[in-house]
């Protein structure tokens, strides 16, 4: 006997199928037949992905600047993989995880090289504060916890050091079992050409639509040869939207040249959700309708292309076998303002709305879903 089955759930390319969820996996996607504890008809009515992944999170409760409750950016709102990017350094790294234990919302790590973590703006202004070998041993302690490294490479951050903290990243990269980096990138100095240059295949450039001079296009609104060699060799291109890191001007001239993001990310904390621009990652998601992507592009920027991207074994595909983690949506056709980074408005046509979450086998309403009685029985 199945736990749940869901029937005719719509995929984003519009097919309807049932899916079998049993022992904390997906059993089955298809026509499935067969008894289960608890059944839900979605009548086609409500589109099911992989559970959302936000691969760029700072949901540290204890940060002084950047932080958030798990369950508040992550089940609540739809997504139901959050991956704090870098709050906490090897100091702090074990009373986070700690803390994430009571979270329904699973809660993975990008360990900041800095041992403080973001507990300042200029956490890498003293290359005394990173240390490879406390990264490395952190790493050993909890290896399914910390799924990558943040190093943020703005001149807010680096102070006078320049490019030499994404030198010693990269050094720590590979002591640490070459797992994903990820590099924040801002206001010169460095230049990105010179940040670009030191990426290798699997490492993640975030906020890669920015609008700040330091971007990824030229003053032509060509993409930078850096850049272009960078994802070449395999470098992906992550939002990261925040709170000053995203440009429709910037994403329009990206996206019509190809260049689209590997994944789409909020670089939410509580500010940010509270006051915008970021709200929540659904919100972030909707605005990508605006600059030409299509509902399965933007879908996959936060499923399998996150779970590939970031290495999480078991997560987002709707296949048997993996995690039985899912999202419940509608896509709203609505006229609604957006804002970006830099304040440009847009009036966006559609907006996705989470109803619901699977999360480890588990049925959650998200905040949505509980507003808009949507599945009371």
């Amino acid at each position: 006997m199945f736990d749940l089955i869901l029937r005719r759930a719509r995929l984003c390319d519009e097919q309807l199928v049932d899916i079998a969820i049993q022992h904390g996996k997906i059993a089955a996607v298809g026509e499935v037949s067969g008894p289960a504890q608890q059944e839900r008809d979605l009548a086609g009515r409500y589109y099911v992905s992989a559970g959302w992944i936000d691969s760029h999170v700072h949901c540290y409760p204890k940060s002084p600047i950047y932080h958030d409750e798990a369950d508040t950016i992550g089940m609540a709102q739809g997504v139901t993989t959050v991956v704090d990017a870098g709050s906490t350094g090897a100091d702090d790294i074990d009373d986070f995880y700690q803390l994430t234990r009571s979270a329904t919302t699973e809660v993975r790590a990008l360990i900041n090289i800095s041992r403080t973590g973001i507990v300042t703006q200029n956490e890498l202004a003293d290359m005394a504060q990173i240390d490879g070998d406390a990264v490395v041993q952190a790493v050993k302690r909890r290896p399914d916890f910390i799924v990558g490294l943040k190093a943020r490479m703005s001149s807010s951050v680096v102070g006078e050091n320049g490019i030499q903290p994404l030198v010693r990243a990269k050094a720590i990269q590979q002591a640490a079992g070459n797992l994903p980096l990820m590099v924040h990138i801002g206001n010169n100095p460095p230049v990105l050409e010179e940040i670009a240059d030191l990426l290798t295949s699997g490492d993640i450039i975030t906020h890669c639509f920015n609008g700040k001079p330091n971007r990824i296009l030229s003053p032509q609104g060509e993409l930078k040869a850096a850049v272009k060699n960078a994802i070449a060799r395999g470098v992906k291109l992550d939002i990261g939207h925040g709170g000053a890191s995203f440009s429709f001007e910037v994403a329009r001239q990206a996206i019509a040249q190809g260049i689209l993001p590997d994944t789409i990310s909020s670089d939410i904390y509580c500010r940010n959700r509270i006051n915008g621009p970021v709200h929540s990652l659904a919100h972030v998601m909707s605005k990508f309708f605006s600059v030409g992507m299509t509902l399965p592009q933007i879908i996959e920027c936060v499923t399998v292309n996150a779970a590939t991207g970031l290495r999480l074994a078991g997560k987002g595909r709707l296949t048997a076998g993996y995690d039985a983690d899912l999202t419940i949506f509608t896509v709203k056709e609505e006229a609604r303002p957006f804002v970006d980074a830099e304040g440009e408005q847009v009036l966006g046509q559609q907006h996705i709305l989470p109803q619901a979450v699977v999360i480890a086998g588990h049925w959650h309403l998200t905040d949505e879903g509980k507003a808009n009685h949507v599945f009371d029985l």
